[in-house]
């Protein structure tokens, strides 16, 4: 490529949670962007922020410098079909970006299909959710070198730099992009291949953290009348279970010192704090899709996961995709022992 230094404006396609919050940290950092939504609202409420918008994607190319950079933000769904509508208006040395959650074998066939038209396709995982504009993100980057290398402006602007956390021991010399916040971790689909375990591994934490505290809730059983049928495994010792504990001050005590301390834990002390029984949630707890593809790439390394594994089939069943199989293990029971279900 021709140029080393970005200089922008950033074209910015999908202005919902997170495409409208990484332009204002952007322009923030000095970074100029135009942004597109095919709704309506979602870009007029962009607009009323400060953020100057195209009414059709072809307006927004024509408001970009060459060689242009487009930011795609969409649900990985959708992503083919903004290609369909923003690659013939493109140019040989244009970059086109995915900064969604994208399938990383996807990335692979996009890259190629972009390629045969001299247009460099650059796959983003980002991480920090709605939080992100103020902490900034943590961004996994693939795709052609060169192109990642002049997008380096844009990544170290929404990144959450070196200030972010302490530096790891043995460290040192001038911060690496890592160390800032964003990492080029190779050829098309790398990005989101870390992306992806990434997620996985969120999965992960995030089960771990939601079943101790169910056992911890769960501590004063000892407390409650129990009926003594055929059908209940009675609670041998009552008298060992007969604890009321403080959720919201054990999630606050842990984030200090302890070594389960995380951001998630953060938060989850602060949605304890104003919601001590999480009455304002159902429990059906959605998969984007990550944790299933690194379910699939760890079967097919032969690598074993079962932790990962285990909460993504935790999240099928928050939504009761189990209720079958357990009717089914009623029914077994009632047929081979005439065992009646015991209604909770």
């Amino acid at each position: 490529m021709n140029s080393t230094i970005f200089t922008g404006p950033l074209g910015l396609i999908g202005l919902g949670r997170m495409g409208c919050n990484m332009i204002l940290r952007l322009q923030s950092a000095g970074i100029a962007c135009v942004g597109h939504d095919a709704d309506a609202d979602a870009a007029d409420r962009s607009h009323q922020q400060g953020i100057a918008t195209a009414t059709r994607i072809a307006d927004l190319i024509e408001r970009l410098p060459k060689p242009r950079s487009v930011w795609m933000m969409v649900p990985s769904g959708v992503v083919d079909a903004v290609m369909t509508q923003v690659l013939p208006l493109l140019e040989a040395g244009d970059i086109l970006i995915d900064g969604g959650n994208s399938h990383y074998t996807e990335d692979i066939r996009r890259a190629q299909v972009a390629a045969d038209l001299g247009i460099h396709y650059v796959d983003v995982g980002v991480s920090g959710g709605v939080w992100g504009r103020e902490r900034g993100y943590c961004l996994m980057v693939g795709g052609p070198a060169d192109a990642c290398r002049l997008l380096e402006p844009v990544f170290a602007a929404l990144s959450p730099g070196f200030e972010a956390a302490p530096r790891s021991t043995g460290r040192d010399g001038d911060p690496s992009p890592a160390e800032r916040g964003f990492l080029y971790c190779g050829e098309s689909g790398a990005g989101h291949f870390v992306k992806m375990i990434h997620n996985s591994i969120e999965y992960g934490l995030m089960a771990a953290y939601a079943e101790g505290f169910n056992i911890l809730r769960h501590a004063g059983m000892g407390r409650q009348d129990h009926q003594t049928d055929a059908e209940t495994t009675p609670l041998e010792h009552p008298e060992h279970h007969q604890y009321d504990l403080p959720l919201a001050d054990i999630a606050e005590l842990w984030r200090r010192g302890s070594v389960i301390g995380s951001w998630l834990l953060d938060l989850t002390a602060t949605e304890l704090h104003q919601d001590p029984n999480l009455k304002h949630y159902q429990g059906a707890v959605s998969d984007s899709g990550e944790g299933r593809w690194a379910a699939q790439a760890a079967i097919e390394q032969g690598v074993p996961a079962p932790v990962l594994t285990s909460a993504l089939f935790a999240r099928f069943g928050s939504r009761d995709q189990d209720l079958f199989a357990n009717q089914m293990l009623s029914a077994m029971r009632h047929a081979f022992g005439g065992h009646h279900e015991k209604k909770s």
